[in-house]
């Protein structure tokens, strides 16, 4: 349940560098987390990923290949009121909007009838240890308890005694989870941020990327991953029927981010 009074949220982007979204504000506090990463001005298609935190829009896959996929590596132009990928195998295009006080993300990813593709909003968070995250009890999760293993299915908040719903404090670990849900709200002291993905009949999902000072092994840090997907899987490689996108005889699919937030007195 989310409480309090709605207060606006705005978005900064920088379609030069990925469409990475570098800002999310809301009631005076940054939502998005930062990390000094020098390599991330300069990156190609074909980089590993430069993890600088923001958002990166990661389409068409987030782990496997493309490194969280094809379109984080792009320049990006403008087109109108949209801002647009132009990537070897697909089109993204993202129109940004502010409704009511949310910020509203409009996508459409064209490509070739039958292009299998997952898209996550890697939103890496700014939060405190006692931050923890609202998802109806009971809903399907899927545990990736090692980076390269497959997933262990059980029911939220607690797989296999990880209890996912609590972000901290560092405790060395770093787990990956998609959670069967099309929302969820990040809760932090008075704070509340709510992110929910809409595509009429797709498999949507919230992937879930805690790492408390556990990853990666030579120089741990901590980060925290809340992302909004379409698909239900990190790697599309090798994914069953249903947890991937494929795009219909149109060529075109549609889908909507909406982020709103909340403040308590």
């Amino acid at each position: 349940m989310v409480t309090g009074d709605r207060v606006p949220v705005a978005v900064v982007t920088d379609p030069d560098h990925g469409g990475r979204w570098t800002s999310l504000t809301a009631g005076g506090r940054e939502w998005l987390w930062h990390r000094d990463e020098p390599r991330r001005p300069g990156v190609r298609p074909g980089d590993p990923f430069a993890d600088a935190g923001g958002l990166e829009e990661c389409v068409p896959t987030v782990r496997g290949l493309p490194d969280h996929g094809d379109a984080w590596s792009r320049p990006w132009r403008r087109e109108g009121d949209a801002e647009v990928a132009d990537c070897p195998d697909f089109r993204l295009t993202r129109r940004l909007s502010s409704r009511a006080g949310a910020a509203v993300a409009d996508y459409t990813l064209t490509a070739e009838p039958g292009y299998r593709f997952v898209w996550a909003a890697h939103a890496l968070l700014e939060l405190s240890p006692d931050a923890w995250l609202g998802v109806d009890a009971g809903t399907e999760t899927r545990l990736y308890p090692d980076e390269g293993a497959g997933w262990v299915t059980g029911a939220w908040p607690r797989v296999e005694g990880i209890p996912l719903d609590r972000l901290g404090p560092d405790d060395g670990s770093a787990v990956g989870a998609v959670v069967l849900t099309p929302g969820v709200t990040v809760h932090d002291g008075p704070d509340a941020l709510h992110l929910a993905v809409e595509a009429d009949g797709l498999p949507v999902a919230v992937a879930l990327w805690r790492n408390l000072g556990g990853f990666p092994q030579d120089a741990p840090y901590r980060s925290i991953g809340v992302e909004p997907m379409l698909g239900r899987v990190f790697d599309r490689a090798g994914a069953e029927d249903g947890d991937t996108v494929v795009v219909p005889p149109s060529g075109e699919v549609v889908w909507r981010l909406t982020v709103t937030a909340t403040r308590r007195p």
